[in-house]
């Protein structure tokens, strides 16, 4: 720091005495941030779940608001807001699917910054610690496999998918900054590749797009030769560990995923046999810096949280199988 300059301490003591401790998650209404929402609810904390709904869906946390110690709030977390004593800022909002960011490019690149200043000036303001949820498209279509978090990465910083990666790189870079000008309390997560319930289906991710074809009995779509990997991660393995570095002292990134390394090919076919569909497989040509590979090295989190993930991709998916027959039903029949 230009010199010597030392970071101001965040004011913040007085938030021991808030009971129920608040926590704010942006994105609340989405696929993961509803996950977290309900976690944290469990245990014991007062919700607020912000989310403007351009992804996320009230769906999602239908079954949290009759809980007294849940709110949700219609915003768009680009804009200034009081939010009140916080405890905790989980900064989740962005869409975060291939079909969202493609379509809403520039809200994606806004989210990442002016959300991410809002919600960590609110952290700061309230001397709360703030968790941000970056991404495994940090690292970009890897050079170094598995992919440790002192890897730089690979990125296109002007491609197609630009918008979300460089957008949560910056999101780190913002979260770094304040950690190390202003002293906030700071974590910063990179999650790979995870899958359950409230997914949004056709959203051009690898299982809910396969679940879509493979109910509905159609080809299933491989890009490339299948053989680009992926490693899966169900969804309540990935909220404790979430969960597990927010309570923890780590403030460099963190990556949470699960380590086991799935070909696409190899995961159309898993997806066939849990769902019993007797779709075939066809094949389409590789969209642009798409990733060939994609595993974490997940030896920090093991050491510092004494986490890993428990569900394997099959129990996983026979875990998700209902939700998705739902999903495809009422998308297939919007009348009924």
């Amino acid at each position: 720091m230009r010199g010597g300059a030392r970071p101001r301490p965040c004011p913040g003591a007085r938030l021991k005495t808030i009971n129920p401790p608040r926590a704010l998650v942006t994105g609340g209404a989405g696929f993961l941030g509803s996950h977290l929402c309900q976690a944290l609810l469990g245990d014991g904390y007062h919700v607020i779940a912000a989310d403007n709904l351009l992804t996320g869906r009230l769906e999602n946390i239908a079954h949290l608001r009759n809980d007294a110690r849940f709110e949700f709030v219609e915003k768009d977390v680009c804009q200034p807001a009081e939010w009140g004593p916080l405890a905790y800022v989980f900064h989740f909002a962005s869409p975060a699917s291939p079909v969202d960011y493609a379509k809403h490019g520039i809200e994606t690149l806004r989210v990442g910054s002016y959300g991410t200043f809002e919600a960590i000036e609110a952290a700061r303001r309230s001397g709360a610690k703030f968790l941000m949820a970056s991404t495994s498209e940090c690292y970009g279509d890897p050079l170094v496999h598995p992919q440790p978090e002192t890897y730089w990465g690979n990125v296109n910083p002007i491609g197609p998918r630009s918008v979300y990666d460089e957008a949560k790189r910056f999101s780190e870079a913002v979260t770094a900054a304040y950690r190390r000008y202003h002293n906030l309390d700071t974590r910063i997560l990179r999650i790979f590749n995870t899958y359950g319930p409230r997914m949004q289906i056709r959203d051009g991710r690898v299982i809910p797009n396969f679940m879509w074809q493979a109910l509905r009995g159609e080809d299933l779509t491989v890009y490339g030769d299948g053989g680009q990997t992926r490693s899966f991660c169900y969804v309540t393995d990935e909220v404790d560990g979430i969960l597990r570095l927010a309570r923890s002292d780590e403030h460099a990134p963190v990556n949470m995923g699960n380590p086991a390394e799935f070909t696409i090919l190899e995961c159309a076919k898993k997806i066939l046999a849990v769902t019993g569909s007797r779709s075939q497989i066809v094949f389409e040509p590789l969209p642009q810096d798409d990733p060939r590979q994609r595993r974490p090295d997940i030896s920090k989190a093991r050491r510092l949280l004494g986490w890993e993930p428990k569900i394997d991709l099959e129990t996983g998916l026979k875990l998700s199988l209902d939700y998705f027959r739902k999903a495809v039903h009422e998308a297939s029949n919007p009348a009924a």
